[in-house]
């Protein structure tokens, strides 16, 4: 383990830096949430992403240093482009492997202590969430502040609307501020109905998962309750190294030696420092479909819809189309949500078996569970069109200064189209420009790559022929995305 004396760190900010978790997968929320874009990443609540309202968030330059945003290798490049679209620059610290909250919120706070100070306030936020009140939001974090600096962890603890199962709960300790703040007695973990019924009586709060704390005291309570995991973690930080420009990568063999937990088992669950803030500013985590219906806008008949959905005769239903017209007749208390690739239908109060299905649909192997239609890339997105034996229909978009790596495929041919904007394309020793309404043709095993050279995006339509058409079927010989 590398250790420090707190005096080689520099003094603490007056600002607080956020900390967002954003490596989390959310399957109870397909078929719009799959492993290859998870719920964070997705528009839910508003136009912004969770991730990018959960930034909005805390990005008041008058309370705020800028973000630290700890998330899966897989995701980087949605975090930084979701991040830079909303004028936000974090950052990204990358975990190589998912270990739960604790790894890495103590992976994120040593680097916020050795660059701002172990005194620096840090506010940890899951990117998932949504928050109705952003001006209540504000005032809690400054409640909360004033609590965290009297040497306390702060969690931010709901006033429940009903006994609910899928929730953990906090007992109410000594009142510490008037005004909604109190030390916790105890966490306790999710109840059955009858015993979350007599906590909604007792004044009982849901536990966000929400923290605000000087990084320095959330260092020395894991590292006295969770040695092993904080050193692995610390070491993990010291040999972190650069990658590429804002990403930060947590040195893989330290990193995955600490075990899977959270941050509630690890720490939260044992410490004497806890304390919650009640919080009354319209909270979420989104965890299943049932809770877009509680928080949207109902019409008259208690129906949310979002995208192309006509209903008839229905009540008290979600339904939501990013795809196709849904259309519907007699709805009562049902969830319906279709995708391009893929419809889910059900009750309201049958969201927590989303899992269960999920779970189901991935024995079968199915493609959806996974995979969208449209894949992202660090460049772009890759769309598949139609599909046929031996050919298949793409549309590529690349962002202005994207590039594709320099490839080759062992089985297709490749015929390109522009449609919008402007292609650079290499093609073995040629380099070339082709603009809107022309094309170019790529042979069978022939080293080629694409460039965006303009303002705008380039999209493009991609037939492949040949005996094997998986994107599995490259072979990448350079690679500005380090992904060779």
């Amino acid at each position: 383990m590398t250790t420090h004396a707190l005096s080689e760190f520099p003094r603490a900010t007056e600002k607080i830096v956020p900390v967002i978790l954003a490596g989390g997968s959310g399957t109870r929320l397909w078929p719009l949430s799959r492993n290859n874009l998870p719920k964070q990443f997705l528009p839910l609540a508003s136009r912004n992403t969770l991730y990018q309202d959960t930034l909005l968030r805390s990005s008041d330059g008058a309370l705020f240093e800028a973000p630290v945003v700890v998330a899966n290798e897989e995701f980087r490049f949605f975090a930084k482009r979701q991040a830079r679209e909303i004028g936000i620059e974090a950052t990204i610290m990358l975990e190589p492997d998912r270990r739960d909250s604790a790894p890495a919120l103590i992976a994120a706070v040593r680097q916020v202590a050795e660059t701002h100070g172990p005194e620096t306030l840090v506010l940890a936020l899951a990117s998932d969430h949504v928050v109705v009140d952003a001006a209540a939001f504000f005032e809690t974090v400054q409640l909360g502040a004033g609590i965290a600096r009297r040497g306390y962890i702060v969690t931010f603890g709901i006033a429940p609307t009903e006994p609910r199962t899928s929730y953990g709960y906090i007992r109410l300790g000594s009142e510490l501020d008037a005004r909604g703040a109190f030390e916790v007695a105890s966490f306790v973990e999710k109840p059955d109905r009858a015993t979350a019924e007599r906590y909604l009586a007792s004044g009982y709060l849901w536990n966000s998962g929400n923290f605000l704390f000087p990084a320095g005291l959330l260092l020395a309570e894991a590292e006295r309750y969770e040695p092993a995991l904080t050193n692995a973690v610390v070491d993990a930080v010291a040999n972190a190294r650069q990658d590429l420009i804002g990403f930060l990568r947590l040195d893989p063999a330290a990193f995955m030696s600490a075990p899977a937990k959270s941050i509630d088992f690890a720490v939260m669950e044992r410490t004497r420092h806890a304390a919650v803030v009640r919080a009354s500013f319209g909270w979420s985590d989104v965890g299943a479909w049932d809770a877009l219906h509680e928080i949207g806008d109902h019409d008259a008949k208690g129906n949310v819809t979002v995208g192309a959905v006509q209903l008839l005769d229905s009540t008290n239903s979600f339904v939501r189309s990013d795809g196709p017209l849904v259309a519907a007749i007699g709805l009562d208390s049902f969830s319906v949500v279709a995708t391009d690739d893929a419809v889910l239908v059900m009750p309201l109060n049958r969201s927590q078996d989303v899992k269960q299905l999920v779970t189901m649909l991935k024995s079968s192997n199915r493609r959806e569970v996974d995979e969208h239609l449209t894949a992202h890339r660090p460049w772009g997105t890759l769309q598949s069109v139609c599909k046929g034996e031996r050919f298949q229909v793409k549309k590529i978009m690349v962002e202005p200064g994207g590039v594709l790596s320099l490839q080759k495929h062992h089985h297709r041919a490749e015929h390109w189209v522009v449609v919008h904007g402007t292609a650079e394309v290499t093609i073995a020793d040629r380099a070339f420009t082709v603009h809107e309404n022309e094309s170019t043709y790529i042979p069978m095993g022939t080293v080629h790559r694409l460039k965006n050279p303009g303002k705008i995006p380039l999209e493009l339509i991609e037939v492949q022929t040949g005996s094997y058409l998986g994107e599995d079927d490259i072979l990448r010989l350079e690679d500005l995305y380090q992904r060779t």
